[in-house]
């Protein structure tokens, strides 16, 4: 039983959210952080967004393995999942980095070139991957799975990437909070 599923241009969406997740993260970079009352650590905001970037990257892994061995459905779980903890992770940090400085790499010699190549990576990426995944997403909600892989050859490798990266960064700079 092959249901036909009206085709939809996500283009639009994809791009407005694009926008808004890129912006925001920029802004909350230059703006000064709200003042907000005590009573809360809000350093372990950093802490939650690892270990939601631990999961994503948990997750994607499962989603590549299951496709690999042609198991749609646990791939579209594995992928629900991965959405999730990347949407908890960007409220996460929205949520900290609009309340909180960001925090200084205090790490000298071979280690602080290291690390800012990889938080560089990083951040380029992270912009970059979404519109990746909403595009990869919109391609496999239209069920076009010649455009969806063609999207994700791309979209996998960078969102892992991202993901673990995001886990590095927190456990290098976690000393300075």
């Amino acid at each position: 039983m092959n249901q036909t599923v009206k085709k939809r241009n996500y283009i639009p969406l994809v791009i407005i959210l694009t926008l808004v997740v890129n912006v925001l993260v920029a802004v909350l970079f230059f703006a000064p952080p709200l003042e907000v009352g005590t009573g809360f650590d809000w350093t372990l905001l950093p802490f939650f967004n690892a270990i939601f970037n631990s999961f994503t990257f948990v997750l994607l892994l499962g989603a590549w393995i299951s496709i690999k061995r042609g198991n749609r459905l646990a791939h579209r779980r594995f992928i629900g999942g991965a959405l999730t903890t990347t949407t908890l992770f960007l409220i996460s940090y929205v949520t900290y980095h609009s309340v909180s400085a960001s925090t200084s790499f205090g790490g000298e010699g071979l280690i602080r070139p290291v690390y800012f190549f990889i938080l560089l990576t990083h951040i380029v990426l992270a912009a970059i991957i979404v519109p990746l995944v909403l595009m990869s997403l919109a391609h496999a909600v239209n069920q076009n799975f010649e455009k969806h892989k063609k999207w994700t050859r791309f979209t996998m490798p960078l969102w892992l990437y991202v993901s673990l990266t995001g886990v590095i960064v927190y456990m290098m700079i976690r000393p300075y909070y």
